[in-house]
């Protein structure tokens, strides 16, 4: 299976993703699932711009990124990082039939209606009961900010 890494964060695209993500996941392509930046020319391309040298960048919508990421996970060539936002997008591609192993729940700042779930990530209760489910169809969620970090069992957290 092709795809690397799951990963949410959202700034997407920022320093540590260029520099330390892409390289523990061996990805040669980064694929950004958000309905709202893929409908935002001007985004996309920041996004893009981004990426380290020689990595190829993709942004869909949920629905739009649920074929080509069934496609990559048959490829042994491509090497996929996902990235998104909102453990809602995951969700998404799962129940859309994406074989997504392991999430990463990484950079979820603060904002109204969230709370502290691991350090400084946070999560509102509609998050977090989507973390749940994600766990329930058997996907294995962890919480790390940055990759030399040892990441942190999920479930636990959400009771």
């Amino acid at each position: 299976m092709s795809i690397n890494l799951c990963r949410i964060d959202d700034r997407l695209i920022h320093g540590q993703v260029v520099t330390q993500w892409v390289n523990r996941s061996g990805a040669n392509r980064i694929v950004i699932i958000d309905d709202g930046v893929a409908k935002d020319p001007f985004m996309c391309n920041v996004v893009k711009m981004l990426a380290p040298v020689g990595t190829k960048v993709e942004v869909y919508s949920i629905a739009d990124g649920i074929e080509p990421l069934k496609k990559y996970s048959e490829s042994a060539d491509i090497k996929v990082l996902i990235l998104v936002k909102i453990p809602q997008s995951v969700l998404g591609l799962v129940e859309g039939g994406v074989p997504i192993k392991e999430m990463i729940v990484g950079g979820m700042g603060k904002r109204e209606g969230r709370t502290v779930l691991y350090r400084n990530i946070t999560a509102d209760e509609e998050e977090r009961a989507c973390m749940r489910t994600l766990i329930d169809k058997g996907v294995h969620v962890i919480c790390q900010i940055v990759p030399d970090q040892k990441g942190e069992e999920a479930a636990p957290l959400l009771k």
